[in-house]
């Protein structure tokens, strides 16, 4: 959510950044809510107004009856309450007119980057770098589902019958493997300083709404019958919203954490639910990067989280470029976002393993989120979010980097530890 104070003194920058992110429907609430702004800001004055001088006259009441003029202070008695309801009626105002404010403004998006690409959608992404060699080699790469299937590592026949499509039953080694990886993801980030955390997996509708916008939470959440909670679909949600209504150190920032947890997503719109492998699914597990910091802090931060992504999967030996993230692209609480994406040598392209936002303040005002700095002033803090690795969409990456021609897996030499010691991976069938 946006400062109004946008609304107030640049409509045109609101309106600009509006259209800049082709929600050009969005535009007449820019306009709505100052209006409604302005009939709030002229209703709190007059009722502030009306309190001081009720409270004045009230003590004039006092002082006529100590005179004994009863007559007079009965009068102004009668004044008081006619001020009494219109302050009541103004007061009525002002939390109606508050209330629909912030519905407007919790559908208005954030401001963007100045150098953001302008772009409609995903297609109009932007490759920044690449980091490592793509290798296509001289032998035929299966399916990876079918290289799990190999291993007797894949069972999405059962999970179909037990959860329906969008499911699935990792075996054996493959399991074992996805596990790895998890554990792997948590000591790396421990290792650069994050606070390792296991958070709830259902969260309130006010948590939900304080972090994502109103169409993310419509297509991605699950929500629990007859009760207020939602599952949630990463464990950013829970990890910001853990700082709901929070006054922060100033000397405490920046936090910095790594969270595990199962995620859980409906999927609707374009993309679907993948019918045959897990590229896309409705539950996978994910390590998460989650940062609050002062504001001129964030985008230094911004610049590290990606990075270690980069780090992460190069330690891996897998191959991935930095994709920028247009203005089409950006969902409406984030002021920048990149992609991390791996190397698939089987369909010869890169595809999305990682993603990075900075939020600047959209989040922290939702859920009130603020900072206190040493001269007492309070200010928002910023948010900002990254995948650390989210198997079982990582297992893909490394499986097809590491598979031989004999059928073979090799694993990477940092996850042997997590592995038994195993070195490679042999085919049962």
């Amino acid at each position: 959510m946006i400062d109004i104070k946008l609304i107030r003194e640049n409509r045109d920058l609101v309106k600009e950044n509006i259209k800049k992110k082709f929600q050009d429907k969005k535009l007449p609430l820019v306009d709505e809510v100052y209006e409604m702004d302005v009939d709030y800001r002229e209703a709190k004055a007059k009722a502030d107004n009306l309190k001081a001088e009720k409270n004045r006259l009230s003590d004039q009441i006092g002082a006529l009856m100590r005179e004994g003029k009863k007559d007079e202070a009965m009068k102004i008695k009668e004044d008081v309450a006619k001020m009494a309801d219109e302050i009541n009626s103004l007061t009525t105002k002002e939390e109606e007119l508050s209330k629909a404010i912030k519905e407007k403004m919790m559908v208005i998006p954030n401001i963007i980057a100045d150098d953001v690409p302008i772009g409609e959608d995903d297609t109009h992404n932007v490759e920044e770098q690449r980091f490592g060699e793509p290798v296509v080699p001289d032998y035929e790469i299966p399916y990876h589902s079918d290289i799990m299937a190999r291993f007797n590592g894949l069972d999405k026949d059962a999970a179909a019958r037990v959860s329906g499509n969008g499911f699935y039953y990792l075996v054996g080694d493959v399991a074992r493997l996805h596990s790895a990886v998890l554990a792997y993801a948590r000591d790396f980030m421990i290792d650069k300083g994050f606070t390792y955390c296991i958070p709830p997996y259902m969260i309130r509708s006010a948590a939900v709404d304080g972090v994502m916008s109103f169409e993310e939470k419509s297509n991605m959440m699950y929500k629990i019958e007859g009760e207020d909670l939602y599952l949630i679909g990463t464990s950013e949600h829970s990890m910001i919203a853990k700082f709901k209504d929070q006054i922060i150190k100033e000397n405490e920032l920046p936090i910095t954490m790594t969270s595990y947890s199962p995620c859980f997503r409906k999927e609707v719109g374009a993309h679907g639910i993948e019918e045959r492998g897990v590229y896309r699914i409705h539950q996978f597990e994910k390590q998460e990067m989650v940062v609050l910091c002062k504001p001129e802090d964030s985008e230094a931060w911004y610049d590290k989280m990606w990075n270690y992504s980069v780090e992460l999967f190069r330690t891996l030996d897998i191959p991935v470029r930095k994709l920028v993230c247009c203005s089409g692209d950006l969902a409406d609480l984030k002021y920048r976002s990149c992609d991390i994406e791996a190397w698939s040598p089987r369909q010869q392209k890169y595809f999305e393993v990682c993603s990075c936002s900075n939020l600047t303040d959209a989040q922290a005002r939702r859920l009130a989120i603020r900072y206190k700095k040493e001269n007492g002033d309070k200010e928002f803090v910023h948010t900002l979010n990254n995948t650390v690795i989210a198997p079982p969409r990582m297992l893909i990456a490394l499986l097809e980097n590491n598979y031989q021609k004999d059928g073979s897996v090799k694993i990477p030499k940092v996850l042997q530890p997590y592995m038994g010691g195993k070195e490679i991976l042999t085919p049962l069938k």
